[in-house]
């Protein structure tokens, strides 16, 4: 009764163990049977049928893509060769004690879908139409997950799963979109997630027409526009097709006589005022036609005044006086700014001028007015009591007859 008790203890120690398996078809699945504490009990591989593959290091069923990888008194290792969807199953690891004990290994096939096929509705696209297209991968096993690729950008499609007689799977998934001009030339990728395979993919570049872009560019003159001088355009454009009209015209006028057009270039020589107007290039193609305008405004011819030797004397004493200030005011005063000083200046001296000579000359006549005034009176008195002429100025102030008396009067 001691010994039996001992043996089971024993027994129960002997663990079996296995692990399940996944392989892909024509690949090569390991099936390894493993005994912690094993007392020399035999170990055994059965199939799904329960058919034995190997009893110890013995094979008793006749396929040859079974092999021998290991026997041991702690493992029983066969390899199964070119793996098929038929060796797919639950596989058995025996132990024989009393009872025997069993572990499962679990072998899975993946069966790789084969080649993506993606399919368009339309193989020529104008932009703002929507399109359709198709990917499909067929055979696989399990089923494969499609994902849809346009240029960087993933889009969202519809998948359809079937599930064909041999247990096979067909996947099939719908993209809708719609396309625009920056879409020509662009991939659109179908992209297969299976287990069995890695990147995998399928993908067609999109051809997209759109009407032209057009951009007026001025070549000639880089600034202002002004009389007497020349005006060079150039219209450039893309558009698919390549437009194959370009046009140039005047808004609401006509083009000048001399105008000379070439190409897509605009050419007017000696520009005045009455050639002011918008100018526009129309570009077409046979999805649309499309335009940029160019407003041209003529500017007076630039003049430059003469400057007299007395208005220069003028500003070189002046600006000695005040100018530092105006430069430390703006440093940056380009070539213009002077001359608007140099006037203001010239104006401001001028107008000082004429004030003191105007104030010199009213002093001046104030003076003499004043001075004259004294001497017709000392002259004349005592001439009105006189009786004539002579008693008049023997008695007036000077006279001869008081000459002892001298006075002087300074002017």
């Amino acid at each position: 009764m001691q010994l039996l008790l001992q043996y089971n203890v024993i027994s129960r120690k002997q663990n079996l163990v296995t692990d399940n398996v996944t392989v892909v078809e024509g690949e090569m699945a390991i099936i390894s049977c493993r005994v912690k504490n094993n007392d020399d009990s035999v170990i055994q591989l059965l199939n799904p049928n329960r058919q034995t593959i190997y009893f110890r290091d013995m094979r008793p069923l006749k396929d040859s893509r079974f092999q021998l990888v290991n026997f041991s008194d702690n493992e029983l290792r066969v390899s199964l060769s070119n793996v098929s969807l038929s060796d797919e199953g639950r596989y058995v690891c025996q132990l024989y004690t009393d009872p025997p004990q069993e572990a499962y290994a679990e072998i899975t096939v993946l069966i790789p879908p084969g080649n993506p096929i993606i399919e368009a509705r339309d193989e020529v696209l104008s932009e703002g139409n929507e399109t359709e297209m198709t990917c499909t991968a067929m055979s696989s096993k399990p089923a494969a997950i499609i994902r849809w690729m346009k240029g960087d950008k993933e889009l969202p499609g519809k998948p359809k799963v079937e599930l064909t007689y041999d247990k096979m799977y067909t996947v099939t998934s719908r993209l809708t979109f719609t396309v625009s001009k920056e879409d020509d030339g662009v991939p659109v990728a179908c992209i297969v997630d299976h287990p069995a395979v890695k990147d995998f993919q399928a993908q067609k570049y999109l051809e997209v027409q759109y009407k032209p872009e057009v951009k007026i560019v001025v070549e000639f003159p880089q600034g202002l526009t002004r009389e007497g001088e020349n005006l060079e355009l150039s219209c450039k454009f893309r558009g698919k097709p390549e437009p194959q009209r370009v046009n140039w015209l005047k808004v609401d006028d006509d083009v000048p006589s001399h105008a000379v057009i070439t190409g897509a270039d605009l050419y007017i020589e000696n520009l005045n005022k009455s050639y002011n107007g918008t100018y526009r290039c129309v570009a077409s193609n046979s999805i649309g036609e499309a335009y940029d305008d160019y407003t041209l405004y003529v500017y007076d011819a630039p003049t430059t005044t003469p400057k007299s030797t007395t208005a220069t004397t003028t500003t070189t004493i002046i600006t000695t006086t005040i100018s530092y200030p105006e430069i430390n005011q703006d440093s940056r005063a380009g070539e213009g700014a002077p001359r608007t000083v140099d006037h203001a200046v010239i104006g401001g001296v001028v107008a000082v001028v004429v004030f003191a000579m105007l104030c010199l000359l009213i002093v001046l006549g104030r003076y003499f007015a004043r001075h004259k005034g004294t001497y017709f009176t000392h002259e004349a008195k005592g001439a009105d009591d006189a009786a004539d002429a002579d008693t008049a100025i023997i008695n007036a102030e000077g006279g001869h007859t008081n000459s002892d008396e001298k006075k002087e009067y300074y002017i």
